[in-house]
């Protein structure tokens, strides 16, 4: 059959502009053959090729004295002592979670889960970052159910706990959730692998599932916004097996333990294209394959459709010659497809052979460093002036309106979706932050240390002023590991706007990035991998300016770590850090007053530095029973979780002449709340002070509710109630 004429409209159904055509037939000198358009189009994609954003990314610090690998690889790579190294990254799944949300979420955790052990880790723990619509929309419980049902359905089968994350609300997602997934995994700093296929005439091997006709032009699909009926899309999202992916993960592992690989990558976005095309680049060789020998689920599959299929759990390996058996007999005892379908040359090329004949012989360069390169026009984002405390009214019922932000969708517990989630399997979580806690903890097997992790983001700062967002993004992962005792060591990030033609958009899109670099640089706190998920937006409608940051630290000494529910009858609250009463874009405006305008709290980076340093400091000499960092909802929030966790009340200082809604609502960042008993009260607060930090006592721990003077007063039970009741109604109205 005569290879189709390619069109203007053949060019616009790939997603590929005129002018990006013009580079490809100046790149190959000829017109491209539909597979050789078909390939162009997915590595040359926003999802793959960064186009719009990888300029802007070459801004982020990347080294440290423990970074062992930055972005670039499958996963970051970090130094955790003892020649133990962790290896993460987060992912999104945002496009085919919104038009399949159980295969969409299932297949993201898949696909993080493949990106981390593909680098010879062993995953230990899964995150989230979910974001929904407004609860009343149309399709946000089912769209909830589906998702939480997926991460469940794939981690809990694979075996890897999931110990975290976050889950929001607001109308910006009704037409596009986020669905983040985070993995982190543990090797060896000696036994480290990577992507480069270097050598020539080394064996190609495909492993794992065969290769069928779901997901074809998913990265594309990714790279575009969609126009209100995803349905239509729905051929692209991907199809999952999490017993496969168990057992590929467990072959890989095996086969790592010798000396069989040269190169590995995950078959992720445009599948086989994708992995042969960066594995070659990076080598600086060219590759060969035969499609023939490619294991194919379905019958009569053109090379189009294998080139471009995003089936799920496969991988790419290069064979060092002579270790072929080996490797086919491992991956024949645990059951999986295997075969040796090309090898690496020396031409610098892509070269694909199908029924005998050359279907493909393109340049790799063009498909990887030298595709297209963006410097979108962006408008910056209009700044909002700071919103005086006299300016937003005092709730008419204090009670009340505690009662009201603990039983809201920002704040109320999560409790109905991790208890979907194994958490304890491994049986080396320590902690996981779903029950409330900063960061989840993980004990490194047989040892006495621990990895922390977190994952952040208040899309609200960011919409009001994506420079402040970004830094307090950086600055609350930042608070959170130290809350736990962790020395904080590098992030992980997952960058996720609206389309980026926009130049609003693409000021909202640098700017967060700006402020991100910058706290990044002053805590000495590098990105080492990450992800950008753009044309997040439905008929035009972008999703507010999402940059999640996932974080790790490292806990030295189990023993000395820090939790949220160790406070103590008698124990005396102290708070870390200055209150002034910061009430624009807070969760307060948002939920009592029906409001978001206001500039959000300014970050200071400095003061966020040494604050943090001090509560770890404190932590490893022993001198607070409780931790918890001041968030949304402002310091009684932050001292309800603190009740609530440990089963006890706390009655905080009367406050003086009102109004009180600044100092128990606003969002104030570099904030800590400590319970300190009665002997460690004074060295902590002096001490402090000595260190130019702000420290005060603001109450005391003990009895059965929480109290404020006389202006507020609600028994544990009735704020336990709000906390934990509003989800699962929702879900079961």
């Amino acid at each position: 059959m005569p290879d189709p004429e390619i069109t203007p409209d053949t060019i616009a159904e790939h997603g590929l502009s005129e002018d990006e055509y013009q580079v490809i037939l100046e790149r190959l000198g000829r017109a491209p053959n539909l597979i050789e358009l078909g390939i162009f189009s997915a590595m040359w994609s926003e999802h793959c090729s960064y186009k719009s954003s990888r300029r802007h990314l070459q801004k982020f610090l990347t080294a440290g004295a423990r970074v062992i690998q930055g972005p670039g690889e499958n996963a970051g790579v970090i130094d955790i002592d003892d020649g133990d190294a962790a290896i993460f990254k987060m992912e999104s799944h945002n496009h085919p979670s919104c038009i399949e949300p159980y295969q969409g979420a299932a297949t993201g955790v898949g696909g993080i889960l493949r990106d981390v052990f593909t680098m010879g880790a062993r995953p230990v723990a899964l995150m989230n970052a979910l974001r929904f619509g407004a609860p009343d929309n149309h399709g946000t419980k089912s769209l909830i159910d589906g998702v939480v049902a997926g991460i469940a359905g794939y981690g809990n089968c694979v075996g890897v706990p999931t110990v975290g994350g976050e889950t929001n609300f607001h109308p910006g997602y009704n037409g596009n959730i986020l669905v983040n997934v985070m993995c982190v995994g543990l090797a060896r700093t000696d036994n480290i692998f990577y992507c480069a296929a270097r050598g020539v005439g080394n064996p190609v091997f495909y492993v794992g599932s065969r290769t069928g006709r779901d997901g074809i032009h998913g990265a594309t699909m990714a790279s575009a916004g969609f126009d209100g009926d995803g349905g239509e899309k729905r051929p692209t999202v991907q199809v999952g097996d999490p017993f496969t992916g168990k057992l590929l993960m467990e072959a890989c592992l095996e086969l790592m333990a010798t000396d069989a690989i040269i190169a590995i990558q995950d078959m992720g976005a445009a599948g086989l294209t994708s992995s042969s095309v960066e594995m070659a680049n990076k080598g600086g060789v060219g590759i060969e394959l035969n499609l023939d020998h490619v294991p194919q689920r379905d019958r009569n599959m053109t090379a189009y459709e294998m080139m471009l299929s995003e089936s799920q759990e496969r991988m790419l390996m290069v064979i060092r010659p002579g270790r072929e058996q080996l490797a086919l007999d491992i991956f024949q005892k645990w059951e999986l497809d295997a075969a040796s379908i090309g090898q690496t040359t020396d031409t610098g090329r892509m070269v694909l052979v199908h029924h005998g004949k050359t279907v493909c012989d393109i340049p790799v360069a063009p498909l990887a460093g030298d595709a297209p390169d963006y410097d979108r026009p962006r408008a910056s984002t209009k700044k909002r002036v700071p919103l005086p405390v006299a300016d937003v009214p005092e709730p008419r019922d204090y009670r009340d309106a505690l009662l009201r932000i603990m039983g809201c969708p920002d704040i109320a517990s999560r409790r109905w979706i991790w208890e979907q989630y194994d958490r304890h399997v491994m049986a080396d979580t320590i902690d996981s932050s779903q029950s409330g806690g900063d960061a989840a903890v993980i004990r490194i097997h047989n040892t006495h240390k621990a990895i922390a992790i977190t994952t952040d983001v208040t899309p609200r700062y960011c919409h009001a002023d994506p420079y402040e967002g970004g830094k307090q993004a950086v600055a609350e992962t930042w608070r959170n590991l130290s809350a736990v005792g962790a020395d904080p060591i590098a992030i992980t990030n997952c960058l996720n706007f609206g389309n980026p033609e926009q130049p609003e958009i693409m000021g909202q899109f640098v700017g967060c990035i700006e402020g991100m670099n910058a706290a990044c640089r002053v805590f000495d706190y590098p990105v080492v991998s990450g992800n950008v998920s753009l044309y997040n937006e439905t008929d035009g409608a972008a999703i507010p300016p999402t940059p999640a940051v996932g974080g790790i630290g490292l806990i030295r000494d189990l023993s000395r770590r820090g939790t949220i529910s160790g406070a103590e009858e008698g124990d005396t609250l102290i708070m870390i850090g200055e209150t002034t009463g910061r009430l624009g874009s807070s969760v307060y405006l948002l939920r009592i007053m029906g409001r978001e305008d206001g500039a959000p709290p300014p970050v200071d980076l400095e003061s966020e530095k040494i604050n943090g340093d001090y509560v770890r400091q404190l932590i490893r000499n022993r001198r607070v029973n409780a931790v918890h960092d001041c968030s949304d909802g402002g310091l009684i929030v932050a001292a309800c979780e603190m009740a609530l966790a440990a089963n006890t009340g706390v009655a905080l200082n009367p406050v003086g002449p009102g109004p009180h809604h600044g100092w128990l609502f606003g969002e104030d960042q570099g904030r800590y709340l400590l319970a300190t008993a009665a002997r460690s009260v004074n060295p902590v607060i002096s001490t402090a002070r000595d260190l130019g930090i702000k420290a005060c006592s603001i109450g005391t721990f003990g009895g059965t509710g929480v109290s404020c003077g006389d202006i507020l007063e609600v028994s544990l039970a009735e704020l336990r109630t709000a906390h934990e009741d509003w989800l699962p109604d929702f879900m079961e109205s």
